[in-house]
């Protein structure tokens, strides 16, 4: 096997068993949200996770992303186990591995787009007017360089979103966790932002993962996993149709865990 084939099937993220509970005083009592969930993503892969409200994909985006710790369970990062660093070990992972793009942007409302670009540079020591120059470059390519100098509450959903996009882009990841990327943009921008993916997918092997609730995204990726009640039921090949998801399934796990193929 060559080097490249070699770092293709390297596992950059990976998790066994992983449980998570939020603990409640509620008369229902605590709330099950991820199940015993089992993935292993290659190097170079793109994943979507698709699957109703409420089954879990966010709190599985925190868990993944080493932004909470599982209740139960281990998530490998790169060959590392993110439940056992410390919290400045897991933060320096993070910057060299993986960024994040959440629907609703979560940028920072007093700096204006181009900063808030640069800031993940600038977090790492990276000077100033470099990591500036960076996310002036990543903008442009984004057709948000006219944008540049505006804060976040002069700006669209959909500039948000992109000014976000460009600041998880900026480090250069070898991963992308991504939560509904294109939700708040219009269909020429998501187009725009996909063929981006693609390219970075394709040219540069950077590995995604996405939870989405769009077919051009699904279709976007290797492979699907379907998350309901925090629980992957399902495995779909690129050719998932997001309106029928028993449609293609290839493993179908019932609620004890019993593994069965579909006819």
């Amino acid at each position: 096997m060559s080097e490249t084939e070699s770092k293709q099937a390297a596992i950059i993220l990976e998790a066994d068993a992983v449980y998570h509970v939020y603990e409640s005083k509620a008369e229902d009592g605590n709330v099950v949200a991820l199940r015993g969930l089992n993935i292993a993503m290659r190097s170079g892969e793109a994943v979507a996770v698709v699957g109703p409200s409420g089954s879990g994909k966010s709190t599985l985006m925190k868990c993944l992303g080493g932004l909470m710790k599982p209740s139960a369970g281990s998530v490998r990062l790169d060959g590392r186990n993110m439940t056992r660093l410390t919290g400045q070990e897991l933060v320096k992972l993070r910057q060299q591995t993986v960024s994040f793009i959440f629907q609703e942007g979560n940028l920072l409302n007093d700096l204006n787009a181009r900063d808030n670009v640069a800031q993940p540079l600038v977090n790492q020591g990276v000077r100033s007017r470099i990591a500036k120059r960076k996310a002036l470059d990543l903008l442009e390519r984004l057709q948000m360089g006219h944008r540049a100098m505006a804060l976040p509450k002069m700006l669209s959903g959909g500039e948000q979103q992109r000014v976000a996009i460009a600041r998880a882009l900026i480090t250069e990841p070898r991963l992308i966790l991504a939560d509904e990327p294109t939700g708040a943009l219009d269909p020429v921008t998501s187009r725009e932002v996909l063929a981006l993916f693609k390219e970075l997918h394709e040219e540069d092997g950077v590995s995604f993962l996405i939870v989405t609730h769009s077919k051009e995204v699904a279709a976007f990726c290797d492979r699907s996993l379907e998350l309901r009640d925090g629980r992957f039921v399902a495995e779909h090949g690129s050719d998932l149709n997001i309106e029928r998801l028993e449609v293609g399934r290839e493993l179908l796990v019932d609620d004890i865990g019993t593994v069965t193929l579909p006819p």
